[in-house]
């Protein structure tokens, strides 16, 4: 291995502001991220090529990669019902050729219309360098992203650890992206095939008054409860389900009854394309992207002066009309990061 190469490469990945957790460990970053294009397998062998390690299958159409050097990956057609049924089917002793039959034929089907999806591990973001020779070599063994077609509603999916999980930091996170959020729709050129369907939606403008507010300082358990209130679904281009099912999983299933809601210390951030097959692309640009509003919630002063900007805005009769939030965002943004 080059090891001056490998460091020139992780110079060009910034970290953010606040790079550690409370606990004093490098803060982390999942990535998941959709495709078409490659059969599983190949999928599987290009990570094991890569990273080392071997093989776990769960189901024909799930697939773990353990004992890699970054950790687990996860490799699955992205359609529940082909996955439950595959994975009754192996769990069973009984060997229903019929079964069988149905099961091939409903999971051709699904691989011309549905996505494969790698879930990378938790990588701590001054190694996230790594996973761009992944991306390359998906792209070089013909992965199709977003833009292949016009049905293709895939996306790239970032999940950053929380440098802390109290009722101010979460509440300034999602300050940030809010008043963000028009900038990165616009940076992210979100496909016309994912505005239609509601995985990413916005937050409504209720809820972005109320948070907006200068004298909103809510406690833990008021903070998760408007949050509920207002966004009973995991389909928010922030998704705040998992790191509120990490702070108190018991007051989340009051209101949410999704077993695909897993607890875990980290944003989920739905909002870019999957560019696989784009060599002007990389992950890079997307986390780049998000360390602006990284660094807009850990900076109290221009925050609170970007809230109060933003509500202006949106208590203003004429929004819409002759301004675009987006163009006003500029003040907020770190140069280095563009």
């Amino acid at each position: 291995m080059n090891k001056s190469l490998d460091s020139y490469r992780q110079s060009l990945w910034p970290m953010p502001v606040h790079s550690q957790t409370k606990a004093g460990e490098t803060r982390r970053l999942g990535v998941e991220i959709e495709f078409t294009g490659m059969e599983i397998n190949h999928i599987v062998d290009t990570i094991i090529t890569l990273y080392g390690g071997q093989a776990k299958p769960i189901s024909d159409y799930e697939i773990n990669v353990v004992d890699t050097s970054l950790g687990t990956f996860g490799v699955e057609l992205d359609f529940s019902y082909i996955k439950r049924i595959s994975r009754e089917r192996h769990e069973s002793d009984d060997n229903n050729e019929l079964e069988e039959l149905a099961e091939t034929i409903v999971g051709t089907i699904a691989k011309q219309v549905v996505p494969f999806e790698i879930v990378a591990p938790p990588i701590a973001m001054n190694n996230l360098w790594q996973l761009e020779t992944l991306f390359k070599q998906l792209r070089a063994s013909g992965a199709q992203g977003t833009h292949a077609s016009a049905k293709n509603a895939f996306g790239l999916q970032l999940n950053p650890e929380m440098p802390d999980c109290s009722a101010n930091t979460i509440r300034d996170y999602l300050r940030a992206f809010l008043c963000l959020y028009d900038w990165l729709k616009i940076r992210c050129n979100v496909d016309f095939s994912r505005r239609l369907t509601s995985y990413i939606d916005p937050y409504g403008k209720d809820y972005l008054l109320l948070l907006l507010h200068s004298e909103y300082e809510p406690d833990i358990n008021q903070l998760m409860d408007d949050y509920l209130k207002h966004n009973p679904t995991r389909n928010r281009a922030l998704d705040m389900l998992p790191l509120f099912s990490f702070v108190d999983d018991e007051r989340l299933r009051r209101t949410i009854d999704d077993d695909r809601v897993k607890p875990r210390p980290t944003l989920h951030y739905r909002l870019p394309n999957s560019l696989i097959d784009d060599p002007q692309w990389g992950l890079i640009h997307p986390y780049r992207d998000w360390l602006q509003v990284d660094a807009l919630a850990m900076d109290k002063a221009r925050l609170d002066v970007a809230c109060q900007s933003y509500r202006k805005y949106l208590d203003s009769p004429t929004t819409n009309l002759f301004t675009n939030w987006a163009n006003n965002v500029d003040p907020w943004l770190i140069p280095e990061l563009l």
